[in-house]
């Protein structure tokens, strides 16, 4: 398995990372504690950091698919594999830079750490297409 497959399943898994935090983190700040009978009412009650770490699974779900298809598509279009693994891994490293900083409540610095993950996802995209 490729290094950007690897990333893949990292960047799968990334949504469990910052729920597990948002859900530690209600608990630990004092306010509401997670309910695994009603867990969407439990995570929309939360503030502060566990709230933006809530809000960091989300966008972590919505980033996924196209980064997972930049990867599958570039690999079946034969683009250089260092190309694909370097992209992916840049993915995964501003994912979780994001994530840090969507909780650091760094809108700034989210942005921008967002933006490079989004421009190394269009770069799969480019890859295959070169």
């Amino acid at each position: 398995m490729t290094t950007a497959y690897w990333c893949v399943l990292l960047a799968a898994l990334l949504p469990i990372l910052w729920t597990g935090a948002a859900k530690a983190g209600g608990a630990r700040a004092g306010g509401v504690r997670y309910d695994n009978a009603r867990p969407r009412e439990s995570l929309a009650a939360l503030a502060g950091w566990p709230a933006r770490a809530n809000f960091a699974q989300q966008n972590s779900y919505e980033a996924f698919p196209p980064f997972a298809a930049g990867v599958i598509i570039a690999q079946l279009c034969n683009a250089p594999q260092s190309t694909i693994d370097t992209l992916a891994i840049t993915f995964v490293v501003a994912r979780v830079a994001y994530g840090l900083c969507y909780m650091a409540d760094q809108a700034g610095l989210r942005s921008l750490v967002w933006l490079v993950g989004f421009g190394s996802m269009i770069g799969l995209f480019v890859a295959a297409a070169g």
